[in-house]
């Protein structure tokens, strides 16, 4: 059984940093696209970032310049940096594995998705 394992969230105030990590089992996603997205309360799931297999990276408008994503494929992991966070990143954040389209910033089009871990940050 495929499963994402999301890791790295956490409660913190404006400003400050966190790194999320997923990290596939039952197989591993080197020869596939990769995303992070999320979900606050109420509102719709929305793209944040995501990495191709050739380790080009796409992020949505709202954190570019803050967030960086990355694939470490010999530890079959993938990361979202998260710098100079702010409420409005107050949100679940799910990890995403292999997209079916060309575009890597459609959640629809991802085939394998983890449960998330949550986010909060304060003012």
């Amino acid at each position: 059984q495929v499963r994402l394992v999301e890791s790295g969230g956490g409660l913190v105030q404006a400003g400050d940093s966190l790194r999320l990590s997923c990290t596939p089992s039952g197989r591993t996603f080197n020869n596939d696209a990769m995303g992070w997205f999320r979900q606050a309360t109420g509102k719709e799931r929305e793209s944040v970032a995501a990495v191709s297999r050739r380790y080009t990276t796409y992020y949505a408008d709202s954190v570019k310049g803050r967030f960086t994503i990355s694939r470490d494929n010999a530890k079959n992991t993938v990361y979202l940096q998260m710098n100079s966070l702010e409420p409005e990143d107050t949100a679940v954040y799910y990890c995403a594995a292999r997209s079916l389209g060309s575009d890597l910033l459609d959640g629809s089009l991802y085939v394998y998705w983890g449960q998330g871990t949550q986010v909060t940050v304060s003012l």
